[in-house]
């Protein structure tokens, strides 16, 4: 897999939209999960983070402005009770990761259940990550749940597992490596 320097790859970006960065510090002693987050339209730019017991929301920042919550407010960061294991997503799927992974159930399998979003043209990438932190070792997944060139009845699940992670490597994903309106969902792809 191609290497990529994040920073000028987002520097070069005028709109990477959410994303997800997972790997660990340049010792290997540190997990590092990122999270993003921007909008293009005005309900999208109107959302700021706040921080819960469980890990991070997204709410309104002036909610007179509020259009349509139903892609834009979700818990994009949720610790699992354990104390060991973080979700990470661009969307409310982070739930049903959370819920699955309560039962005992896996990350793919939660994600099986899921699609991209529903904003017609562009069909976002759900894009999805899970952490595990144990005995002073990290491991994580990471995923893309994009449609088939477009095609909102074609659903691509792609699930990436890093249960040996590099330190001072990451793998990232973020659903607009582009700037076309409406943006080609089918660039949504794994950067490291």
């Amino acid at each position: 897999m191609q290497t990529y320097d994040l920073n000028e790859l987002l520097a070069n970006n005028t709109y990477p939209g959410r994303g997800i960065v997972l790997g660990l510090d340049e010792t290997g002693e540190n997990a590092v999960i990122v999270y993003f987050i921007m909008g293009r339209s005005v309900n999208s730019r109107n959302r700021i983070f706040e921080e819960t017991d469980e890990g991070i929301i997204t709410k309104a920042y002036d909610e007179s402005l509020m259009t349509d919550p139903h892609l834009i407010i979700y818990a994009p960061v949720r610790a699992l009770p354990d104390g060991k294991t973080t979700i990470v997503t661009n969307g409310d799927q982070t739930d049903t990761i959370y819920d699955f992974m309560q039962e005992g159930k896996t990350f793919e399998d939660a994600l099986r259940t899921r699609t991209f979003e529903d904003d017609r043209p562009n069909w976002t990438p759900r894009i999805s990550g899970v952490v595990k932190v144990e005995d002073g070792k990290a491991e994580y997944k990471l995923s893309i749940l994009k449609s088939d060139c477009g095609d909102e009845n074609s659903v691509l699940r792609y699930f990436y597992d890093y249960c040996q992670p590099m330190p001072a490597r990451a793998a990232s994903s973020t659903p607009m490596w582009a700037t076309a309106t409406p943006f080609p969902p089918s660039r949504a792809s794994l950067r490291r």
